[in-house]
C-alpha cells in the first residue's frame, strides 16, 4: 500500500463510525419501541409472542429482521415489521428518532427506534394472530419508578460440540491451526448481566428490557 492507497482509506473513512463487521457477523435486525398516550400518559406498547414461532410467548416490542432487499434502511425495516405485527396503517406510526444499537452476547445486532402510535386504543389494532399472541400497555412511569431486578448468566465460547451421542463436531481447529494452548477448549468464561422488569403477571426480560432502561435512562 502506498500513499495514494492510504489516502482513500481516509477519504472512506466514515463520518459517524459504526459497527465492524456488522452485516458479516450479526443477525441484523430492527425494532420500534411504540408509545400510546392514554389519558395524558405515555404508555409502552408491548406483544406477546404467538407460541408456535422462535422465542414464542415472550414479551418484545415490534419488529424484525432488516431485509436489505425490501427495506431502504433500519427505521424502515422496524416500520415495515410493526405494520405487519399490529395491523397499523403506516400514516400512524410517527416515528421520532433513533435510541440506538444494542448488541446482544447471542450475535444479534438490534437497531432501536421511538414511534408514537396515533390511536386511541389497543382495540384499533388488528394484531397478525401468526405472529402476536396478544398486546399491552405498561405506563412509563412505571419503569421510571422501579428499578429492574438484576441476574448474571455465564457466556462461554465453545470451540467444539459433543452431542448427546458423544459425537464432536468442530467449530474452530485450534489444534491444527496452530493457535495457542488455552484456545483448544472451551475460553472466556465472561458474566453477563441479565435484567427484568415485573409488570402486573408479566416479565420483561432480555433485550426488551434493555431498550427500556435505554429509554428511561434518558429521562
Amino acid at each position: 500500500m502506498n500513499r495514494c492507497d492510504l489516502q482513500k482509506v481516509v477519504d472512506k473513512l466514515p463520518e459517524h463510525p459504526g459497527i465492524i463487521g456488522k452485516e458479516e457477523i450479526f443477525f441484523n435486525s430492527a425494532v420500534l419501541i411504540p408509545l400510546l398516550e392514554i389519558a395524558g400518559k405515555y404508555h409502552f406498547l408491548f406483544e406477546v409472542r404467538a407460541g408456535n414461532i422462535p422465542q414464542g410467548n415472550e414479551i418484545c416490542f415490534p419488529g424484525g429482521k432488516y431485509e436489505p432487499d425490501y427495506d431502504a434502511n433500519y427505521q424502515e425495516a422496524a416500520v415495515r415489521e410493526t405494520v405487519e405485527e399490529l395491523g397499523i396503517p403506516r400514516e400512524k406510526i410517527i416515528v421520532k428518532g433513533e435510541l440506538g444499537t444494542f448488541l446482544a452476547p447471542m450475535g444479534a445486532s438490534i437497531d432501536s427506534f421511538l414511534a408514537v402510535l396515533k390511536i386511541k386504543d389497543t382495540a384499533e389494532l388488528m394484531i397478525n394472530k401468526k405472529e402476536v399472541k396478544e398486546v399491552f400497555t405498561a405506563p412509563v412511569s412505571f419503569f421510571r419508578d422501579n428499578s429492574p431486578e438484576e441476574y448474571k448468566v455465564r457466556l462461554e465460547i465453545q470451540p467444539f460440540f459433543k452431542d448427546e451421542n458423544g459425537r464432536e463436531e468442530i467449530y474452530l481447529p485450534a489444534k491444527d491451526l496452530g493457535l495457542p494452548e488455552r484456545y483448544h477448549k472451551p475460553w472466556g468464561g465472561k458474566r453477563y448481566d441479565i435484567i427484568l422488569y415485573r409488570y402486573q403477571e408479566k416479565i420483561i426480560w432480555g433485550i426488551t428490557a434493555q431498550l427500556v432502561r435505554g429509554f428511561i435512562n434518558l429521562l
